[in-house]
Parts: structure tokens; sequence; C-alpha cells
């Protein structure tokens, strides 16, 4: 039979653990600043939402950058945060921004 606190204390870091899973970092981010951001510093070369009437046939738009294998959360981040290897300029975002329009740019995939 198992003690009353060890019992409880399983139960803890399973709700802890179902927390994190569904409020976590992806929670944490504020998709609707990443739209600001998207607008204001991407969307002279990405199409950035389904209404933008113009962006450079030369990259690809958000919707297909949410979309690809190749830029998971986590690939996409590393690449924002130091782009120099690329055509696309160093915006200088803090984590949070980049957090906030990589959840933008996931959900412009689905």
């Amino acid at each position: 039979m198992r003690s009353k606190p060890t019992f409880r204390a399983c139960w803890g870091v399973v709700a802890i653990l179902f927390m994190e899973f569904f409020f976590g970092e992806c929670a944490a981010a504020d998709r609707v600043n990443g739209q600001r951001i998207a607008e204001r510093w991407c969307a002279e070369c990405h199409v950035v939402a389904s209404g933008q009437q113009h962006g450079s046939d030369r990259v690809p738009t958000f919707a297909q950058i949410g979309e690809s294998k190749r830029f998971d959360g986590a690939s996409l981040s590393a690449f924002l945060m130091d782009p120099h290897h690329s055509r696309m300029i160093n915006l200088s975002l803090t984590r949070s921004e980049i957090s906030d329009l990589v959840a933008y740019i996931k959900s412009q995939g689905r």
C-alpha cells in the first residue's frame, strides 16, 4: 500500500508536467504581438498574412515557412536569433519577440 504523501507527490508531479505540456512556451508566446512584429519588420519582403497584396517572390511566405518540416519552432527561433548566414537582415529581436514571431509564423502554416 502506498503512503499518502508519496501518492500526493506523484499526482503533484503529474499535474505540473501536464500544465507545462499544455501551457508551456508556446502558450506563453503572444501571436498577436508576433503579427505586429511581422507586419512592421517582415512584410516588405515576406507575405506575412493571407490578405497581404505584395511581397518578394524570392522569399517564402509565412504560410510556407509555417508549413515547412524544415523549420520547427526551435530551428526557426535559432535562425531568427542569428540570421547572419542568409540574405535576411538581423532585426536584433529579443527572445520574447522571437518567441512571439515564431508562434505567429507557425500559426500561418495551418
